[in-house]
């Protein structure tokens, strides 16, 4: 349902500065940050259905999209909006061209100062845990009383490759660590060691950020790379050049029952590629938290394989990102309110 009602202690002579958030999905995100503002009044939190979101927005001063899908037919009604925000980094959904040429600012809250890369990468090893341990088989045998079955895998001495070395391919090196595997990593480009910036929260042993990665490859290394792990994990931003990345030549190159993590969009991940390697037995597991159409669909034929884990997009959905990020989006409200430069937030045009 919609929430707009209208605070009833606004001066209604002093302006208010509007916030919209789109859509019902991913509610703690308005609920939170309507929590962090209650002692603003001037500020003003609503969310509405996405089909309502072209009929209002041009009431709103910032807009937080989630999944809704931003065109030049939606932003040309935002006669007031000043800023699109993403209740995260993926900005897919937004046509940046069009925005700008509205005169609307398109920003990102970076993940690695609220928690969220953190987040993410915990689920990713959440993941793939659950397809090493057979996690699907393992309720199987509690329902049907059975002890010590199935056999599971550990990731004790693995390669894992990441794909997409970014804040939250660094937060999941760093965890993956102690577990004794071997990372290989790609990335478009690599700085020198004096460049790397190192998430304060995760500072390495000599601050060489060097050091968690066994071996780095760029975009091109991605089909080798994949040749050698045992558990490929896309960790990618979605943009043109990676959509549907994950299709049948790089599966193909696998090795034979590798593992298949998917925490960044759905829409990397090329769907009856997927298919018709589970059904040949190539792959040997797909962990997603993203997917293709979303919500997911419960009665997918992919849910048939036991070697599928699906979550339902909730990699940063933890109280500590989601507190963190609805203050980030607050505390730009009240900046935008009192006139002051933005800032906690990566704008992008």
């Amino acid at each position: 349902m919609s929430s707009m009602a209208e605070k009833k202690d606004v001066d209604k002579d002093k302006p208010i500065t509007r916030v919209l958030f789109c859509g019902p999905h991913f509610p703690a995100s308005q609920i939170y940050t309507r929590e962090y503002l209650e002692k603003y009044p001037f500020i003003q939190v609503d969310d509405v259905p996405l089909k309502q979101v072209p009929d209002h927005i041009g009431n709103y001063d910032l807009c937080v999209s989630k999944n809704m899908l931003f065109d030049s037919n939606v932003l040309s009604r935002a006669k007031q909006l000043k800023l699109i925000m993403q209740f995260g980094v993926g900005l897919e959904g937004i046509d940046i061209d069009a925005a700008t040429k509205h005169g609307i600012k398109v920003a990102r809250i970076p993940g690695d100062a609220t928690g969220n890369a953190a987040s993410c990468a915990e689920m990713a090893i959440n993941l793939m845990l659950g397809l090493l341990r057979k996690q699907n088989e393992m309720q199987i045998s509690v329902q049907q009383k059975m002890l010590g079955e199935p056999i599971g895998e550990t990731l004790l001495g693995k390669t894992v490759f990441i794909m997409g070395f970014g804040n939250i391919g660094i937060d999941l090196a760093k965890r993956l660590k102690p577990f004794d595997v071997k990372i290989i990593a790609t990335k478009r480009s690599w700085p020198s060691n004096s460049e790397v910036l190192i998430p304060k929260a995760f500072p390495t042993q000599n601050g060489v950020l060097d050091d968690l990665v066994d071996e780095k490859g760029s975009h091109g290394d991605i089909y080798e790379f994949a040749s050698k792990a045992d558990i490929v994990v896309c960790c990618l931003s979605m943009n043109k050049e990676t959509v549907g990345i994950l299709n049948k030549p790089f599966i193909s190159s696998m090795k034979k029952g590798a593992l298949l993590v998917n925490i960044a969009r759905g829409g990397l991940l090329d769907y009856e590629a997927v298919v018709q390697h589970l059904e040949s037995g190539h792959l040997g597991g797909l962990g997603i938290d993203v997917a293709w159409k979303e919500p997911f669909d419960p009665n997918d034929p992919v849910l048939k394989f036991k070697n599928v884990i699906l979550t339902p997009h909730v990699a940063g959905v933890t109280e500590h990102s989601y507190r963190s990020m609805a203050k980030v989006i607050g505390d730009v409200a009240l900046q935008l309110h009192a006139g002051k430069p933005l800032k906690g937030i990566e704008l992008v045009n």
